[in-house]
């Protein structure tokens, strides 16, 4: 049986400073606040992300693979300084994830390559469909029986 895997982009934002969160960390703490609030991320991925997002993904029959969770990315990356992954002094839509942003453009993808990160639920505008005043820790009383 042929199995459809999705390729997920999970990692790169908590290696790569790719949250508005680490911006406000970059200008309240500095460079050394933002090591360690990356380290802390990384750190914590497997208990707050994997598991959920594996699920998702094999409820809908696909297998996830995450690329930059890799033991050998997650390595390199390790090894860089965060200055060569990310600079925060920078615009934002540059400054985060500077690293792919400049493979990015290596590969011919310029005008992307510039583009602030949006997540999926605001990006489509489906988080406006939702109550605003929800919060992801809520329980979803749509879901519960009564």
């Amino acid at each position: 049986m042929c199995r459809l895997v999705v390729l997920t982009g999970i990692g790169a934002d908590e290696q790569l400073a790719g949250y508005s969160r680490h911006r406000v960390r970059y200008k309240n703490s500095g460079l050394e606040g933002l090591v360690k609030e990356l380290a802390m991320e990384l750190g914590r991925i497997s208990s707050r992300n994997l598991g959920r997002d594996d699920r998702i993904i094999g409820d809908h029959g696909k297998e996830a693979r995450f690329p930059y969770l890799d033991e050998d990315v997650v390595s390199f990356l390790n090894r860089l300084p965060v200055s060569e992954k990310a600079d925060l002094s920078l615009p934002r839509g540059v400054g985060e994830k500077l690293l792919l942003r400049l493979a990015a453009i290596e590969l011919g993808l310029g005008l992307s390559a510039l583009l602030p990160k949006r997540a999926m639920q605001f990006g489509s505008r489906i988080a406006k469909l939702e109550d605003n005043h929800e919060k992801a820790s809520d329980k979803c009383k749509r879901l519960v029986a009564t």
